[in-house]
Parts: C-alpha cells; sequence; structure tokens
C-alpha cells in the first residue's frame, strides 16, 4: 500500500496502533506476559532443579511462552511508536518524509498481518513438530504422480519456512510417483500452520500416463499430526500392537538395504499403522515409529473429547481415509465439457 499523503498517513498510524492494541488485549497477551514472567522467577529458583520433571515441565511451559510470545515483543514498540514518528518525521522533512513513511508502514503493517495469523494459532499443539503423512488413493500410476507432486510441493514450503524437515518413510511408486510418505517437520508453530492441510487433495488434469490424452481424477490424502511430549501419557498396551521389521527401501547406503531397520508399527484396536526406516538402527526407527502412534492416538483420544463436548451421537471416523468430506480441488484442466 503506497500512502500519499501526511493525513493519510497519521490515519493509518493511529489505525495500526489502535489494531495492535485490541489484538494484544483479545488475545490476553498481557495475562502471558506475567505468566512468562513468574516462569523466569521461578526457573531461577535453584531449588527447582531438585525435582527434575518439575524443572521440565516449567522449562517447556516457559519455551512456549516465548515462543508464542517473541514476535510480538519484537515489533510491539515499533508499532505503538509509530504515530509520534510519523508527527516528528513530517515536522522535520514536510512531504519529503513521506516515501520514508510509507515504508516503514508497510513493513509493520505486514509484520502485524503475519502475527494475527499466529494469534489464530491458540491450541499448545500449534506450537509443536508435526509429521505429515501423504497416501494415494485409488488411480494407480496417476495418484502415485499426484502424491510426489504435493510431496514436492511441501519440501519446498518447508524450505521457505526455514523448517527442519526428514523423510522416515517413503514407498516408491509403479513406475512413478510414490505410494506413501511421511516426513517429521520441526519448526515454530510447524502444526499449526500444516493442519489446515489434513484432507483429501483432488487433482483433474489430462494425464500424461494416458495414451488417449484424457482427463483423469485422482485423489490423496494427507494426514498431518503434531508430536506428543513425554508430558502427555499416553499408554499402549504391548498385546494391542503388531511390530514388523523390514529392509528399508530409503536412502543411505549399503548397510541401511541389507539389515531389517525399518519398522512397521499396527495398532490392532484402531487399525492405525505407522512406519519409519529413514535411520540406520532399528532401534531409532522404533522409537520414532512410537511416536507416530502415539501422535495419532492423542489425536484420536482429542476427536472423541470434542463428540462428546459437541454431543454428536454421529461417530466420527479417526484414521483419516477417502470418505472424509474435506476436499481440496485443484485442476490443471478446464472441467468444461466440449
Amino acid at each position: 500500500m503506497e500512502v500519499k499523503s501526511a493525513k493519510e498517513l497519521k490515519r493509518v498510524s493511529r489505525e495500526l496502533q489502535e489494531n495492535f492494541l485490541n489484538r494484544w488485549k483479545l488475545l490476553n497477551l498481557e495475562q502471558d506476559k506475567d505468566r512468562l514472567k513468574a516462569l523466569n522467577e521461578k526457573s531461577e529458583d535453584p531449588d527447582l532443579w531438585n525435582n527434575p520433571e518439575e524443572a521440565r515441565i516449567v522449562s517447556q511451559k516457559k519455551n512456549e511462552l516465548e515462543k508464542k510470545l517473541t514476535p510480538w515483543f519484537t515489533i510491539q514498540q515499533d508499532i505503538l511508536d509509530f504515530p509520534d514518528l510519523v508527527e516528528l518525521t513530517l515536522d522535520e522533512k514536510g512531504e519529503n518524509g513521506i516515501g520514508e513513511l510509507s515504508m516503514e508502514y508497510n513493513r509493520l503493517q505486514e509484520k502485524f498481518e503475519e502475527l494475527e495469523l499466529l494469534g489464530a494459532l491458540k491450541n499448545s499443539e500449534d506450537l509443536k513438530p508435526a509429521f505429515l503423512n501423504i497416501h494415494p488413493g485409488a488411480g494407480g500410476t496417476e495418484s502415485q504422480d499426484w502424491a510426489e507432486m504435493l510431496l514436492r510441493m511441501y519440501i519446498r514450503y518447508f524450505e521457505k519456512k526455514g523448517y527442519q524437515y526428514s523423510l522416515i518413510d517413503i514407498q516408491a511408486g509403479d513406475g512413478a510417483g510414490i505410494k506413501n510418505a511421511t516426513l517429521h517437520v520441526v519448526g515454530d508453530f510447524a502444526f499449526g500452520f500444516l493442519k489446515g492441510e489434513n484432507g483429501i487433495h483432488r487433482l483433474v488434469r489430462i494425464s500424461p500416463f494416458d495414451a488417449n490424452k484424457r482427463r483423469h481424477t485422482s485423489f490423496v490424502s494427507v494426514h498431518v499430526s503434531p508430536e506428543i511430549d513425554d508430558e502427555i501419557d499416553i499408554k499402549i498396551e504391548e498385546k494391542d500392537i503388531r511390530v514388523d521389521v523390514y529392509r528399508s527401501s530409503g536412502a543411505g547406503g549399503q548397510h541401511v538395504n541389507t539389515t531389517d531397520s525399518a519398522v512397521r508399527i499396527t495398532h490392532l484396536p484402531s487399525g492405525i499403522v505407522v512406519a519409519c526406516q529413514n535411520e540406520r538402527s532399528q532401534i531409532k526407527n522404533r522409537d520414532t515409529a512410537f511416536k507416530m502412534l502415539k501422535a495419532r492416538l492423542y489425536e484420536m483420544e482429542q476427536e472423541k473429547a470434542k463428540e462428546e463436548l459437541e454431543k454428536n451421537p454421529a461417530k466420527k471416523r479417526h484414521r483419516l481415509g477417502f470418505s472424509d468430506s474435506k476436499l481440496r480441488l485443484p485442476s490443471l484442466q478446464s472441467c468444461e465439457r466440449p
């Protein structure tokens, strides 16, 4: 937005300041600030470290609040002081200062819009790392190719956001694409930004795999779940799981492909299946697979609690499948028929 007059600059600077203060109040950030102060004081108490478990919980809560509040603290003073800066600059430079102030306004407005988006991520899970699974539906090579396109898209998004990611499980498709892929994603608000990808993604295009150049419709299921830390106790009985080991099909050198390092865990009561093969160590792959399983079971319990809260008698599907209602509809060709 290009601000062209002193009058408009004064108006938008006051609006920005007012919007910031309203959002600060709406999100109860002052209370969070007080909580962070109390946690900082508690973490400085030498007696706290006599109880390692309590110290871990305090440290974790402190880190979560810092992640939430730091972006607001970074820009807070600049926005609150901006109306005064406008007045001083215009008094000193007159209309010659409008261009400089307009650029600063656009910078602050962009930062504030980013903060508003973060403000919508209110749940504690939103701050956590995430597991993202991509699974093609019926459609053979066409759906598998669509799944690989989505995988490349997500990887580019992670790189742009500065997120760390690892491909912990992948199964190549028949000739092209992938049959399955699971990524572990670490970064600020990783789950919060990715949870909206949950659902079925549909692609309509002229298939490059069809010699007759017909239009095909392909479906891919994307499931995102937060990584669950040790503070949340998810009990898994040994009798409820089946653990299979097999040779990894991923990269990693000769060793990774000649030993049974990959691990697949099936939770028998729910039918949830998770797998990990990115590490050379079977033990590490097993640990990661259990983290994924705990995340899925925690999510399932959250859904049950939500149903109970809403008093909804209809049972929802806890495992994301191709009967879910949320549908993404990209099309590479017109759907109009000749």
